[in-house]
This record gives structure tokens, C-alpha cells and sequence, in this order.
């Protein structure tokens, strides 16, 4: 009898304890936000200098977005940008944020969240040519976008232009540089940190802002729960102020 007891007792003790491993391994999933992005789109996410440390308008976000949401640690993973969309549908990652304009395409494979930021696309020319003035004027040139970006879809509507693709902006705007190409289309944001940080003496920006476009952050359509808790997470973060002193670190007074 004592030897039953033993045996009984002893499996009612593996069966808690594999019970705690279970919600230990739950737990700590549920403990860690896995975040995709494509680290050179500064200002919204790039590697910050001499160090392995991501930074950004976006980056921020995401980290106050996980902390509200009740996250012990949010872990930023580097990858293309083509390549965040079958992360997230792979489970990857759990969200995607990376200056993703939210489009009706991307929303047959995506859930988005509620919009963060409003932006637009604009064209970029050295500073001596003054044949450009605007996207009227690139019939037949040769553009430079990054590749996967709303400014390399805008660039396949101009007629008879050459498009060159590029994994980053950085690298398109190396190439109007070089005078490889005629001109750049990219995000409004992103051209105008790029000119203020080290492109103003070669480039410029001509024209209008060719469209308004909002930014998503991206999660995958068989996660509607976090969809919800995150965009959840997102309002309260504009009402008690923390979203303001984001967007001001990186972009000045709303």
C-alpha cells in the first residue's frame, strides 16, 4: 500500500511539475515581443553608430508598445524588407515594424494596426540638375528606389523609366551620388533626415510630396489578439502623452 501511495504520489508530482515547465515555457514566450525590421531607414530604424544597437523612431515605439502591452522584453531581429511579411507568416517574428505603408495588397496577407505615422513619398536629384523639378519630369530617366518600397511602386507607373532597386535607401542615394541614376523616390521622412545628415551637399528634393501614405506596424492574419492588444496599446500611448515625446525625440513638436 505504502509502495502504491509512493508511486501515486510520485506521479501526481511529474505530472505538476511538467504542468510548471509547461506555463514556465508559456510564460517566457508570452514574456518576449519578437520584432522584424529593416534596420536603414533612418530615422525610423538604423543601427546606431559604433554599435550593435538598433535605434530609431520606430524602434522606440515598438519598445513602449511592448512594455504597455505587458512585455518583459522586446528583441529587434534585422532582415530584409521583403522578407518581413513571410517572417511574420512563417511565426518568426510576432509584429513587424519598419516604415510599412499600409496598402490594400499588403493587407490581403497582413493585419495592420490602427496608423502611427503619416508620410509621402518625394524625389531626390543632385544638386545640379535643374531638368528635374518633379515627377513629371522623370519620363524615360533613370531612378534609383529600395526594393519592396510604395516609392518603387511608384516608380514602375512612370513611363519609360529604368529602375534600379536597391536593398536600402542609403544605397539608392549612393547611386544618385555616383550619378549612376537621374534620381531617387523614397519616403518624405527618410530623404529629408538623409539631406540633413550628410546629403545636402550633392542632393536636394524637388517637386510636391507625391502622395499621403500611412505606416502600419504589421502582424500576422492568424494573430488578431495581438492585433487588438497592440492597437490597444497604441491609443493609450497617444493619450497619456508617451507618443508625443517619441515623435518630438525624432521629428520635433506635432
Amino acid at each position: 500500500m505504502k509502495k502504491i501511495l509512493k508511486v501515486v504520489v510520485g506521479l501526481i508530482t511529474l505530472t505538476v511539475a511538467l504542468a510548471l515547465v509547461g506555463c514556465g515555457g508559456e510564460k517566457q514566450s508570452k514574456n518576449e515581443l519578437l520584432v522584424g525590421t529593416e534596420p536603414a531607414f533612418a530615422p525610423f530604424e538604423f543601427q546606431a553608430e559604433n554599435s550593435q544597437e538598433f535605434t530609431g523612431f520606430d524602434i522606440d515605439l515598438i519598445k513602449a508598445l511592448g512594455k504597455e502591452m505587458g512585455y518583459e522584453k522586446t528583441t529587434i531581429q534585422s532582415m530584409g524588407f521583403d522578407a518581413l511579411i513571410p517572417a511574420l507568416e512563417a511565426k518568426n517574428i510576432d509584429v513587424a515594424i519598419a516604415g510599412i505603408t499600409i496598402t490594400e495588397e499588403r493587407a490581403q496577407k497582413i493585419i495592420f494596426s490602427q496608423p502611427y505615422y503619416r508620410s509621402g513619398l518625394a524625389v531626390v536629384v543632385n544638386q545640379e540638375n535643374d531638368s528635374i523639378r518633379g515627377v513629371e519630369d522623370l519620363k524615360g530617366k533613370k531612378i534609383a528606389v529600395q526594393i519592396g518600397t510604395t516609392g518603387a511602386m511608384m516608380a514602375e507607373t512612370i513611363e519609360g523609366a529604368e529602375i534600379k532597386t536597391f536593398n536600402s535607401n542609403g544605397e539608392a542615394c549612393l547611386e544618385l551620388k555616383n550619378k549612376a541614376v537621374d534620381a531617387v523616390i523614397g519616403d518624405l521622412p527618410v530623404e529629408s533626415y538623409f539631406l540633413q545628415q550628410q546629403g545636402n551637399n550633392y542632393a536636394k528634393i524637388v517637386g510636391e510630396t507625391l502622395s499621403s501614405e500611412n505606416y502600419g506596424i504589421a502582424i500576422a492574419k492568424n494573430n488578431p489578439d495581438l492585433a487588438k492588444k497592440l492597437n490597444q496599446a497604441l491609443e493609450t500611448l497617444k493619450e497619456n502623452g508617451e507618443y508625443n515625446k517619441i515623435y518630438a525625440k525624432w521629428f520635433g513638436s506635432i
